[in-house]
C-alpha cells in the first residue's frame, strides 16, 4: 500500500494532477458496490431584500404584500395588451381567414365537371376529350350548311383558330382537338359531305403539323373518306402546297383528285352556297388585300403590255425610215 501510494505521489508531482481514468469503475475496491453521493440542495432566499451575508439564509417568516404587487391590468402594458377572451377585430379576421372552410361540393358542381369531359367512340376506340382545355379552339371546326339536294353536309375548317405551336400544353391541346374534329365530323355528317379548309390569315408558328394531318387521314372512318366528295383549301399558301405534295405518298389517289385550291371568296362563292359558312373576319381583310394586290398587278401588267406594242410599232417605222 504504502508502494502504490509512493507511486500515484511521484505521478501527481510530476505531472500537477492526477492521472486520469481510464474506464469509469461500476464497483468500488474490494467488491463493494459503491453508492450514490446524496448532496444537499442549497438554501434558497425568497427575501427581496437581501444582503451578500445573509444570501442563503432563509428567513423563518415571509412577508410578502400581494396588494403592493403591479397586476397586469395596472402595469404599463397599454400598448401590448392582450385580452384573452375577446381577441380584436384584425386577429379574428386574420384567424378567420385562415381557417375558412372547405366549400362543398354540390351536385351541380359535379354536373359542370361532368361537362369539362366529353366521352367519344372513334374506331370503335372509347376516347375522352379534355373540353376546358379546347374551349378557345373549339372554332376551328363549324357547320358551314348543305349543298345539293339539301343533305350534303359543309364543313368548314379554319386554321387561324389553331393554338400556337410555342405553348407548353400544344401537344396536349393538338391531342384533344384531333379527338374533337374526328368525333366532330361523324356527328354532323349523314351522308355526302366537303371540306372546306380556310388557310388564309394563318401564321406558319399556327399551322398543322405533318404528323397530325396525317393521323387525321388515318383516323378518319373509311365511310368518312368515302362520301369525302370535296376538299377545297381557301388561299393557299406554298406550305400547304407543300405538305400535301410530301403526304401524297400517304393518301390515295382518290383523295387527291378531290383536292381543289381556291384563291378567293369571290370563287368559293361559284362552287358552293355561302348563306351559312362563317368566315372569320381575318380571311376576309385578307381575301379583299389580295384582291386589291390581284388588280394592281393586273393594271400594271396591263400598263407594261401596253407600251411594248408601241415600241414594237415604233421599231419598224424606224427601220422603213
Amino acid at each position: 500500500m504504502d508502494q502504490t501510494h509512493e507511486r500515484k505521489m511521484s505521478i501527481e508531482g510530476a505531472e500537477g494532477r492526477p492521472t486520469p481514468p481510464t474506464s469509469l469503475p461500476l464497483q468500488g475496491e474490494g467488491g463493494v458496490a459503491s453508492q450514490r453521493k446524496k448532496l444537499s440542495a442549497p438554501r434558497i432566499s425568497l427575501s427581496l431584500d437581501q444582503s451578500e451575508d445573509d444570501l442563503f439564509d432563509t428567513p423563518d417568516d415571509l412577508d410578502i404584500n400581494v396588494d403592493d404587487l403591479d397586476t397586469p391590468d395596472e402595469a404599463d402594458y397599454t400598448d401590448h395588451e392582450i385580452d384573452w377572451e375577446e381577441p380584436q377585430a384584425s386577429q379574428r379576421e386574420s384567424a378567420k381567414e385562415s381557417v375558412d372552410p372547405i366549400p362543398t361540393y354540390t351536385a351541380e358542381d359535379e354536373r359542370q365537371d361532368a361537362k369539362l369531359w366529353r366521352t367519344v367512340i372513334i374506331g370503335e376506340q372509347e376516347h375522352r376529350i379534355n373540353m376546358k382545355s379546347i374551349e378557345p379552339y373549339q372554332k376551328v371546326v363549324s357547320h358551314g350548311g348543305y349543298y345539293g339536294n339539301g343533305a350534303n353536309a359543309i364543313i368548314v375548317f379554319a386554321a387561324c383558330f389553331l393554338p400556337d405551336s410555342d405553348r407548353e400544353d400544344y401537344h396536349e391541346i393538338m391531342e384533344n382537338l384531333f379527338l374533337y374534329v374526328i368525333s366532330t365530323l361523324e356527328l354532323m355528317v349523314a351522308e355526302d359531305y366537303m371540306i372546306v379548309y380556310l388557310n388564309g390569315a394563318t401564321p406558319h408558328r399556327r399551322m398543322p403539323g405533318l404528323n397530325w394531318l396525317k393521323r387525321c387521314y388515318q383516323m378518319i372512318d373509311r365511310r368518312l373518306r368515302k362520301n369525302l366528295k370535296s376538299f377545297i383549301i381557301v388561299h393557299p399558301s406554298w406550305f400547304i402546297r407543300t405538305i400535301l405534295a410530301i403526304t401524297r405518298p400517304f393518301i390515295s389517289s382518290k383523295f387527291s383528285s378531290k383536292i381543289k385550291y381556291v384563291n378567293s371568296l369571290a370563287e368559293l362563292e361559284e362552287l358552293i352556297p355561302m348563306e351559312f359558312i362563317h368566315i372569320p373576319e381575318c380571311i376576309v381583310r385578307l381575301d379583299e388585300e389580295l384582291q386589291e394586290a390581284a388588280e394592281s398587278s393586273k393594271i400594271n401588267s396591263f400598263l407594261q403590255g401596253s407600251e411594248i406594242p408601241q415600241q414594237s410599232i415604233a421599231q419598224p417605222s424606224a427601220s422603213s425610215s
